[in-house]
């Protein structure tokens, strides 16, 4: 969950680099940040609390051609500068930055104090550079020491580690992702691309239980568990430096919002053929799951009806944090559909495992090409939303519903007219995303910014919107809001509303149409006051938001303009809707 990044070689400003790529990496976490640049033969490390946006690279710009960085999202110990990364071992001789948790902390971490080693904060990762140190009395190598450390850890992780004796950078992963970024002057290792996007487009990724070592000029991988080397080839990057940009806009979430114009037509070019073979897979399975975790979960849980609906084939849904409970059902011939943005959600990837372990197939919709979840998938399709900087996911979210309904045509033989509805459905949010329109939006946010709760009722696959409209709406303007499948009000959760208490309904132009209409009416009866997002206006509205009227892409409309009212209310409210408190972009922990 975590951001970390290292640099070196020719260039002497490694610091600056480091701090500027850092901010790049900012939405992986934001409770505090630290550097350490290795100068002759002495390490310097900096670190305080609260977000490296503030910091002045310029500040760092002593002469220094290794360094490494960290931005912080608080797993073990509260966010205090001495919980801040990087941590070092006892002389300061050895500097580490980490991403995950080291399960057995506790235990390595009495076993090192009865040698004599003192810590300094409550953090997991100050036990790595005391491994470290404690095995270089062993090995007398930096290298070996890490590989012998690794050994020792239990859990996920990847960390980037530098020593005062030596010019080189190491790293070793383990579940969390690093990439490595081949530049003209020197190697970079981040656990993302917009680290070094100015820099380099070359990657290569270092893969689960491999290591990586380089002083700038060559670099060598290889095993965690042996010596053998590790060849790897170099990815051109294809997306560009301003789509990882905010450009006019204030926040990346507006951005991305708006970038919804292009995004879902970019979704829905896809190769043909392979939207056919991973039709046939499902055809052919004995037994499909869904599984995603937060706003990937809700595309799926709405797939369930694409695939229902459209093709009449029944799906499972299972939140992956979950997953482990259904191994029981799974066979050889079983199907795992995996969704996820970044590729690297740590309860997916135990998903996978599962699903492997019992000898089924596993079918990746991502949007990160390379990541970990897009490579270890026996098939994988990509979204091609362009990079998501903004916590609170959005464009990610529409492009795999309109992957997943794609390939719900083409279950049904179909894929042309599903393809039809989709472009058409495309066009139309292009239409739609107009600055009235947008302006509009922020009207009905600046109705409701004082409200305490809000209700979301849909019904079908507005159901899963309501529950994704939720997640906005708390994620961002910590609003607390709840989502309702529309016939489950009279058993209970009216008893919540009060009058004027804000309640969307969600709705289109279909056979359950009437159904959500009762349901506005009854909580209109209670005093909510109804905002409804439909094609037409009814009167039981309070304040009509207008979609396009999409059939069996009503979903996709639906839940854009759920995600502007988000977002303004997070402004109007003083929130910074880019990184909401207690969250990270990339979920690498479970």
């Amino acid at each position: 969950m975590c951001g970390i990044f290292g640099y070196v070689g020719k260039r002497n400003d490694a610091g600056s680099l480091v701090i500027d790529g850092l901010k790049n990496l900012e939405y992986r976490g934001y409770d505090s940040w630290g550097i350490a640049c290795k100068t002759d033969s002495k390490v310097s490390i900096e670190k305080d609390i609260g977000k490296i946006s503030s910091i002045k690279s310029e500040d760092f710009s002593s002469n220094c051609s290794l360094a490494i960085g960290h931005t912080r999202w608080a797993t073990h110990g509260g966010v205090t500068p001495q919980n801040a990364h990087p941590h070092a071992n006892g002389t300061e001789t050895i500097a580490v930055v980490h991403n995950g948790i080291l399960e057995n902390y506790q235990q390595l971490r009495r076993d090192l104090e009865s040698k004599g080693h003192e810590f300094k904060s409550e953090t997991d990762t100050e036990i790595i550079p005391h491994m470290i140190e404690e095995y270089m009395k062993e090995t007398g190598d930096f290298t070996s020491a890490i590989k012998k450390s690794c050994e020792a850890f239990e859990g996920r992780f990847a960390f980037l580690a530098l020593h005062t004796e030596s010019n080189t950078l190491v790293a070793a992963r383990r579940g969390s992702p690093l990439i490595i970024g081949v530049g003209e002057d020197g190697y970079f290792i981040a656990s993302d691309i917009p680290a070094f996007m100015n820099h380099s487009r070359l990657v290569q990724y270092l893969d689960d239980g491999e290591m990586v070592v380089t002083d700038g000029e060559s670099i060598l991988f290889s095993s965690l568990k042996t010596d053998e080397e590790i060849q790897k080839r170099e990815i051109e990057i294809t997306w560009s430096v301003e789509e990882a940009q905010k450009g006019e806009y204030e926040h990346f979430m507006l951005k991305e919002i708006m970038d919804q114009k292009d995004s879902i037509a970019r979704a829905v070019n896809q190769n043909e053929e392979q939207i056919e073979t991973l039709a046939d897979a499902i055809r052919n399975a004995k037994g499909t799951f869904l599984v995603g975790c937060g706003t990937a979960a809700k595309a799926c849980m709405a797939s369930e009806y694409f695939f229902s609906v459209i093709s009449q084939k029944h799906v499972n849904f299972a939140p992956a944090s979950e997953f482990k409970l259904y191994h029981h059902f799974l066979r050889p011939e079983s199907l795992l559909i995996v969704v996820s943005q970044s590729g690297e959600t740590a309860d997916v990837l135990e998903a996978m495992q599962i699903a492997k372990s019992k000898g089924s197939k596993v079918l990746a919709i991502v949007n990160v090409e390379g990541s970990t979840i897009d490579r270890e998938a026996d098939y994988s399709l990509l979204i091609n939303a362009g990079p998501e900087r903004a916590v609170a996911s959005t464009k990610a979210l529409t492009g795999h519903m309109a992957v997943l309904m794609l390939i719900a045509y083409a279950l049904d033989g179909k894929l042309k007219e599903g393809r039809k509805v989709l472009l058409e459905t495309a066009s139309e949010i292009n239409d739609m995303l107009n600055p009235r329109y947008v302006d509009f939006v922020e009207s009905v946010a600046e109705r409701i910014q004082d409200q305490k709760d809000l209700f979301i009722i849909g019904k079908s696959w507005n159901y899963p919107m309501a529950l994704e409209s939720a997640i906005k709406i708390q994620e961002v303007s910590y609003v607390h809001a709840e989502g309702f499948a529309g016939g489950e009000l009279k058993h209970g959760p009216i008893a919540l509303i009060e009058e004027g208490t804000p309640c969307i309904a969600l709705m289109g132009d279909d056979e359950v149409k009437n159904d959500i209409i009762s349901n506005a009416i009854e909580l209109k009866a209670r005093g909510g006051f109804i905002i409804g997002i439909a094609p037409e206006n009814n009167e039981s509205f309070d304040v009509w938001i207008k979609v396009p009227e999409a059939g069996t892409a009503q979903a996709l409309v639906n839940i854009i303009p759920v995600q502007a009212l988000a977002y303004f209310l997070a402004v109007k409210r003083g929130k910074d809707p880019d990184m909401p408190r207690n969250l990270a972009k990339s979920v690498t922990v479970k």
